[in-house]
């Protein structure tokens, strides 16, 4: 069965994009083999990850626009909280943290409702995008598929995620003094993940 590794997210305004563009830049610096942010690496807020079924596809993005169609996303009000890193084979994907909102939660709950009907359980690394045979697609693999039980509700952390750094990296920038800012939201889409949770391919809106 021919499954696609889709990320629904929130696509956050300007003052987020500069931050995380900002991040990534200093853990380029840090890390040389770490990825950019760019077209093929959006900057974004991931609300739910699944597998779902491709020949589905068409269903999904009905199905996800009718749960963003009623809602004003340039009213969102969200708020950076710190940064936070999950090791990945010897190095670190490091992201700006958001606080949860009741209204994301809610959201999220209603993404995860439409989007079950169409999603299957696991898949392998023809899922993503240019099928990618790094040795962080296992552990990307496994994120998406525990996503709704991991990942969802109360064990949500919504964040931006802004690269690759060395532990030693990441353990000073978490640690250190970080201060909030506020942010809004410029839209909504879905993606077709790359490795390590990257957007790479816009499914939804078409341009």
């Amino acid at each position: 069965m021919d499954v696609t590794a889709i990320d629904v997210l929130l696509d956050p305004d300007r003052i987020m994009v500069e931050h995380a563009l900002a991040a990534n830049a200093a853990l380029r610096a840090d890390l040389g083999s770490g990825f950019a942010l760019d077209d093929e690496h959006a900057p974004h807020i991931t609300v739910l990850q699944r597998f779902v079924r491709t020949a589905d596809l068409a269903d999904v993005v009905v199905a996800v626009a009718e749960v963003f169609a009623p809602l004003d996303l340039a009213t969102s009000e969200l708020e950076a909280t710190g940064y936070y890193y999950l090791p990945v084979q010897g190095v670190g994907l490091a992201g700006i943290t958001v606080g949860a909102t009741p209204a994301l939660l809610e959201l999220q709950a209603r993404l995860i409702s439409v989007v079950s009907p169409f999603s299957e359980p696991q898949a392998d690394r023809h899922a993503f995008v240019d099928a990618p045979e790094s040795v962080t697609i296992g552990p990307t693999i496994d994120y998406i598929a525990a996503f709704v039980t991991d990942h969802a509700g109360p064990l949500y952390n919504p964040h931006v995620t802004v690269g690759l750094g060395t532990e030693a990296y990441l353990e000073a920038l978490v640690a250190a003094p970080f201060e909030r800012f506020a942010f809004g939201v410029a839209g909504a889409a879905i993606y077709q993940l790359g490795d390590l949770g990257t957007a790479q391919r816009k499914l939804w809106p078409t341009p």
